[in-house]
């Protein structure tokens, strides 16, 4: 496979707090178009790497490059351009209650664009229409069910163009059926616009569905322990860990 068509690296990473490491010399590689998912027991160190991955925590080695270049600086924090290259839906949408979801959507485009007011809203309310969610631009996060916030908060991830989209625990708090469709909107936007995914997630529903790629960590220095499609390392893993964790949803 062509270097170029890998969109994000992680090379020699380790991260963590105080100067004190909670992953090892992570090295993985992104597909443009696919969707790779993090996986690994609670503790492996998950939600630090996402953390690195999106700009929050200076890595203590190693580097992230996004399309060739590099998200994190020699000196300083990384630079707004690059920083647009991503989108990130946490946990619970991260909306601002405040505001409905028209003037979520369009708030990062009036901040960082140079669009006109007309310009904002119309983009606000494709994007919105991309979620499934036209028609409610003056809702409040407050009126919306918990799948449909989420899916307002990846409507609002979207609203830069990003290159690279990150979910942290996408189906956290949701119910079976609007995690499944948060799943299917995950697979039709990734084969509809060409987007890259990453996704965090223990879920292993979302995990058989979703990813096209998967790295799971873990180990007594948290690190890639194995990697490869999900129903493969389900089959042909040789780490016990890897194994076991992926079966506990084929018995299910």
């Amino acid at each position: 496979m062509k270097e170029a068509e890998f969109i994000l690296k992680v090379e020699g990473l380790s991260a963590g707090y105080l100067h004190m490491p909670v992953l090892f010399d992570l090295n993985f590689k992104v597909k443009k178009g696919s969707c790779l998912v993090i996986m690994g027991a609670s503790g492996c160190g998950k939600s630090t790497l996402l953390k690195a991955m999106i700009g929050l925590l200076r890595p203590l080695h190693g580097n992230i490059r996004i399309e060739g270049k590099s998200l994190w600086p020699a000196y300083g924090e990384p630079s707004p351009a690059m920083l647009h290259r991503i989108g990130v839906l946490f946990q619970n949408g991260a909306l601002w209650g405040s505001m409905n979801l028209l003037e979520n959507l369009s708030l990062p485009l009036q901040m960082f664009t140079s669009l006109s007011p007309k310009e904002i809203r119309d983009l606000a309310r494709y994007k919105l229409s991309l979620v499934g969610l036209d028609g409610f631009e003056k809702f409040y996060p407050s009126e919306l069910s918990g799948g449909m916030r989420k899916r307002a908060g990846l409507a609002r991830a979207l609203s830069l163009e990003p290159k690279v989209l990150f979910f942290d625990e996408p189906s956290a708090g949701l119910d079976p059926v609007s995690s499944k469709k948060l799943d299917e909107l995950i697979i039709q936007l990734k084969e509809s616009l060409n987007l890259t995914f990453v996704v965090v997630t223990h879920e292993l529903n979302s995990i058989f569905t979703i990813a096209d790629n998967s790295v799971f960590l873990g180990g007594a220095k948290s690190t890639i322990i194995d990697s490869g499609p999900p129903r493969v390392l389900a089959e042909t893993s040789t780490h016990d860990q890897v194994r076991s964790f992926l079966w506990a949803y084929q018995t299910s």
